[in-house]
């Protein structure tokens, strides 16, 4: 059921995480799907304006199409924030307002500004003004004690009044106190419904649904009843899930290159990021979840987390590593 704008063709995304999303974490990514929409983690927009550009907003031309993902509740900094994201070509803003960390908590957004949607207006408007790209928002269906009815629906009128493309809502509660930020990710009960309905009384805007979902035959079944379906952890720990979303999801049967032409695409790319300084480690340690549940995935794994981590590793690591895969699979078909 996408909606009639634009932004209507964003179905899948891939969720913006914290330490997890980085420009390393994308590339693999896109190399098993070319159509979902990727998100950076998100950056705290003191940290867009104020920081090193290149290292914190950075990002390939071959990652496209990717979304830049703002925390922070100051409208101004917040446009700022925005314009320099666009120029440096990101497809879309997206305003956190699901994160409960201790850090959020202390800056008073994140997940605190579902108390406050007149704040997220105010910013959504703001970024508007700013930019040509769309301004989106994440939100939780609610924090602490809020009726999820009244808190949910004050936030989504607020938001698309102010001119919000869309709303990504993470289906749980944040309980901003009590609970940590991965007891957040898993204890408060899932509401996929609370999230329909919300759909149901917005039927021309766009309404995606994240949270718990752990595959991509289970986002098609979401799709039934909102826009757009986001999928973060599982894909991350298994990040060859990706291979069945653009056929399964945008209907393209042209599917992913070949494992073989993945795994020394991204050797080729490690050398990149060694020769310019970089270490394995920060592109091997996305790579640890590729063959999930396959024959030689411990050794695998192994040879990545140990060897990947010292000093001089190069993409001969990966290499190993896959040849100790190849070797599995042949022995388990013998």
């Amino acid at each position: 059921m996408p909606v009639s704008s634009a932004y209507g063709a964003n179905r899948f995304a891939v969720a913006p995480m914290i330490d997890w999303t980085d420009r390393h974490c994308r590339t693999l990514h896109r190399q098993f799907t070319r159509y979902s929409l990727l998100y950076t983690e998100m950056i705290v927009a003191d940290a867009a304006i104020h920081g090193d550009r290149e290292r914190i907003l950075g990002f390939a031309n071959e990652e496209q199409p990717v979304a830049l993902q703002l925390g922070g509740s100051d409208a101004a900094k917040l446009a700022e924030a925005a314009r320099i994201g666009e120029a440096m070509g990101y497809v879309e803003i997206n305003l956190n307002v699901g994160c409960p960390s201790d850090r959020v908590q202390s800056g008073t957004f994140g997940a605190c500004l579902m108390k406050t949607p007149e704040i997220v207006a105010q910013a959504v408007l703001a970024m508007k003004r700013a930019v040509d790209v769309p301004v989106t928002v994440k939100c939780r269906i609610g924090v602490d004690d809020q009726d999820t009815e009244i808190a949910l629906n004050n936030l989504a009128k607020a938001v698309f009044d102010a001119g919000a493309d869309a709303l990504w809502v993470h289906a749980r509660k944040a309980w901003l106190k009590g609970l940590s930020p991965k007891e957040n990710r898993d204890i408060p009960p899932l509401d996929y419904d609370r999230v329909y309905r919300l759909k149901q009384q917005y039927v021309n805007q766009f309404i995606g649904i994240n949270g718990g979902i752990q595959t991509i035959s289970e986002g098609l079944q979401h799709l039934n009843h909102v826009d757009g379906v986001m999928l973060g952890r599982a894909v991350y720990h298994n990040p060859m899930m990706l291979a069945e979303v653009d056929t399964a999801i945008y209907g393209n049967e042209n599917g992913p290159a070949s494992i073989d032409a993945i795994i020394d695409y991204m050797c080729h790319y490690a050398d990149r990021h060694i020769a310019a300084g970089g270490r394995l480690s920060h592109i091997a340690r996305h790579m640890v979840g590729l063959f999930h549940g396959a024959a030689g995935a411990r050794r695998w794994r192994q040879i990545l987390s140990t060897e990947a981590n010292q000093t001089g590793a190069t993409s001969n690591v990966i290499r190993r590593a896959y040849a100790a895969v190849q070797n599995a699979t042949i022995e388990k078909a013998a």
